[in-house]
Protein backbone atom coordinates (compact mmCIF):
# COMPACT_ATOMS: atom_id res chain seq x y z
CA UNK A 1 0.00 0.00 0.00
CA UNK A 2 1.16 3.40 -0.93
CA UNK A 3 1.79 5.59 2.40
CA UNK A 4 2.49 9.23 1.08
CA UNK A 5 0.81 11.34 -1.18
CA UNK A 6 2.61 13.69 -3.09
CA UNK A 7 0.95 17.16 -5.01
CA UNK A 8 3.35 19.94 -6.59
CA UNK A 9 1.35 22.96 -8.50
CA UNK A 10 2.92 25.95 -9.74
CA UNK A 11 0.95 29.27 -9.24
CA UNK A 12 1.52 32.42 -10.65
CA UNK A 13 1.63 33.99 -7.43
CA UNK A 14 4.53 35.73 -5.13
CA UNK A 15 5.56 32.91 -2.43
CA UNK A 16 4.90 35.38 0.20
CA UNK A 17 0.71 35.31 -1.28
CA UNK A 18 0.73 31.49 -1.22
CA UNK A 19 2.61 31.23 2.29
CA UNK A 20 0.22 33.44 3.83
CA UNK A 21 -2.85 30.97 2.23
CA UNK A 22 -1.10 28.47 3.85
CA UNK A 23 -0.21 29.62 7.40
CA UNK A 24 -3.18 32.34 8.54
CA UNK A 25 -6.04 31.16 10.31
CA UNK A 26 -7.95 33.72 8.38
CA UNK A 27 -7.20 32.82 4.64
CA UNK A 28 -6.91 28.39 5.74
CA UNK A 29 -10.54 29.07 7.01
CA UNK A 30 -11.60 31.15 4.17
CA UNK A 31 -10.33 28.79 1.09
CA UNK A 32 -10.33 25.39 3.39
CA UNK A 33 -11.93 24.66 6.31
CA UNK A 34 -12.45 26.99 9.05
CA UNK A 35 -9.36 26.64 11.42
CA UNK A 36 -7.57 27.49 14.61
CA UNK A 37 -3.95 27.86 13.57
CA UNK A 38 -0.93 29.12 13.55
CA UNK A 39 1.83 28.63 12.31
CA UNK A 40 4.28 28.63 15.32
CA UNK A 41 6.06 25.56 16.45
CA UNK A 42 4.43 23.34 19.19
CA UNK A 43 0.68 25.16 18.13
CA UNK A 44 -2.03 22.96 18.96
CA UNK A 45 -4.70 23.43 15.84
CA UNK A 46 -8.10 22.67 15.45
CA UNK A 47 -9.81 22.31 11.64
CA UNK A 48 -13.37 22.23 12.16
CA UNK A 49 -15.66 21.11 8.52
CA UNK A 50 -19.05 22.12 8.66
CA UNK A 51 -21.06 19.04 8.07
CA UNK A 52 -20.35 16.61 4.94
CA UNK A 53 -17.84 13.78 5.25
CA UNK A 54 -14.84 15.82 7.16
CA UNK A 55 -14.65 15.21 10.67
CA UNK A 56 -12.74 17.50 12.58
CA UNK A 57 -9.06 17.41 12.19
CA UNK A 58 -5.96 18.31 14.86
CA UNK A 59 -2.38 18.30 15.66
CA UNK A 60 0.28 20.24 16.44
CA UNK A 61 2.66 22.17 14.43
CA UNK A 62 5.80 20.48 14.09
CA UNK A 63 7.98 22.75 12.04
CA UNK A 64 7.16 26.43 10.77
CA UNK A 65 10.17 27.92 8.93
CA UNK A 66 10.17 30.39 5.51
CA UNK A 67 8.52 28.31 3.51
CA UNK A 68 8.47 25.33 4.88
CA UNK A 69 5.29 23.89 7.18
CA UNK A 70 4.97 20.70 8.66
CA UNK A 71 1.71 19.40 11.22
CA UNK A 72 0.58 16.09 12.36
CA UNK A 73 -2.94 15.37 11.04
CA UNK A 74 -5.53 13.63 13.09
CA UNK A 75 -8.91 12.86 12.06
CA UNK A 76 -10.87 12.66 15.15
CA UNK A 77 -13.34 10.15 14.27
CA UNK A 78 -10.59 7.88 13.37
CA UNK A 79 -7.45 9.23 15.50
CA UNK A 80 -4.49 8.32 13.82
CA UNK A 81 -0.99 10.17 13.56
CA UNK A 82 0.01 11.37 9.98
CA UNK A 83 1.97 14.62 9.06
CA UNK A 84 1.15 17.17 6.43
CA UNK A 85 3.97 18.98 4.97
CA UNK A 86 3.88 22.10 2.86
CA UNK A 87 6.96 23.38 1.25
CA UNK A 88 6.99 26.54 -1.39
CA UNK A 89 9.68 27.67 -3.79
CA UNK A 90 10.24 30.46 -5.68
CA UNK A 91 9.68 30.15 -9.22
CA UNK A 92 9.79 31.96 -12.40
CA UNK A 93 6.64 33.80 -13.21
CA UNK A 94 5.63 32.31 -9.44
CA UNK A 95 5.62 29.90 -6.79
CA UNK A 96 6.01 26.15 -6.47
CA UNK A 97 4.12 24.23 -4.16
CA UNK A 98 4.83 20.89 -2.64
CA UNK A 99 2.47 19.05 -0.76
CA UNK A 100 3.17 15.62 1.45
CA UNK A 101 0.87 13.40 3.14
CA UNK A 102 2.41 10.75 4.81
CA UNK A 103 2.20 8.10 7.48
CA UNK A 104 -1.02 6.83 6.27
CA UNK A 105 0.00 3.22 6.68
CA UNK A 106 -0.36 3.95 10.35
CA UNK A 107 -4.09 3.25 9.66
CA UNK A 108 -4.59 -0.62 10.07
CA UNK A 109 -5.51 -2.95 7.03
CA UNK A 110 -8.76 -1.88 5.04
CA UNK A 111 -8.84 1.80 6.91
CA UNK A 112 -5.26 2.25 5.38
CA UNK A 113 -6.50 1.79 2.03
CA UNK A 114 -10.12 4.32 2.76
CA UNK A 115 -7.81 7.11 4.20
CA UNK A 116 -5.31 6.81 1.95
CA UNK A 117 -8.29 7.10 -0.94
CA UNK A 118 -10.35 9.82 0.95
CA UNK A 119 -7.10 12.06 1.25
CA UNK A 120 -5.69 11.57 -2.23
CA UNK A 121 -9.44 12.83 -3.16
CA UNK A 122 -9.49 15.56 -0.39
CA UNK A 123 -5.86 16.83 -1.32
CA UNK A 124 -6.87 17.63 -5.21
CA UNK A 125 -9.96 19.49 -4.18
CA UNK A 126 -7.94 21.48 -1.49
CA UNK A 127 -5.11 22.38 -4.32
CA UNK A 128 -7.74 23.52 -6.50
CA UNK A 129 -9.67 25.52 -3.96
CA UNK A 130 -6.12 27.38 -3.03
CA UNK A 131 -5.84 27.89 -6.61
CA UNK A 132 -8.79 29.34 -6.96
CA UNK A 133 -8.63 31.20 -3.70
CA UNK A 134 -5.37 32.68 -4.97
CA UNK A 135 -7.05 33.90 -8.42
CA UNK A 136 -9.94 35.28 -6.80
CA UNK A 137 -7.33 37.30 -3.93
CA UNK A 138 -5.09 38.65 -5.95
CA UNK A 139 -7.78 39.75 -8.63
CA UNK A 140 -10.23 41.53 -6.35
CA UNK A 141 -7.97 44.59 -5.43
Amino acid sequence: MKDIIRREKIFSHPIQKVWDAITKAEEISTWFIPANFKAEKGFKYTFNADGGDCSPISGEVLEATPYTLIYSWIVTEKPVKTTVKWQLEEVDGGTKLYLEHSGISNYKGETAVEMFASFTGGWDNCIECLKTYLKEEVHAG
